[in-house]
């Protein structure tokens, strides 16, 4: 069984959630006064939850098949109902994979183990949203290359 806490912090504008590390807690966007979210919101952590359940996933099969993979980012895009409750309608991951050598045949494998038997975040979810993967496999060349991130609201649209 997984156990968190979340406890308000009305003086930060913020919830704060701690789990197995409590030395290491998760901020997220409470109501503030100001209107301004001083975190990420707690839809948005959701998408984050997804992104790292799958990404964790795609690193520890590509490894096991011994892939040359340098970087991996996965982007997330989830539309959601216009009325509450919200509920996220689509969630399309994309994952950036890096390396020298890659074969794009085993980067496919491990995003469909991820997303149809491995992934828990994703399994709660499916049904609900329908839930899409696109890969991009970036080849790297030369001894300063690397992957990197395209930071949140930067990338393709």
């Amino acid at each position: 069984m997984k156990h968190v806490t979340v406890t308000w912090k009305p003086e930060r504008a913020t919830f704060e959630a701690r789990g197995v590390r409590p030395d290491q807690p998760i901020e997220m966007a409470a109501p503030a006064e100001d209107g301004v979210m001083h975190a990420i919101g707690p839809a948005e952590a959701f998408l984050a939850s997804v992104g790292g359940c799958s990404a964790w996933d795609v690193v520890e099969i590509l490894r096991k098949q011994r892939q040359p993979v340098t970087g991996v980012q996965v982007r997330l895009d989830g539309q959601q109902l216009d009325e509450a409750p919200w509920a996220f309608t689509r969630i399309t991951l994309t994952y950036v994979v890096c390396g020298r050598g890659v074969d794009p045949t085993a980067v496919e494998r491990a995003v469909h183990l991820s997303s149809e038997k491995y992934c828990s975040v994703i399994a709660t979810v499916r049904g609900v949203a329908d839930v899409r993967s696109v890969i991009e496999l970036i080849e790297e060349s030369g001894p300063q290359a690397g992957c990197e991130p395209v930071p949140a609201g930067q990338q393709e649209a």
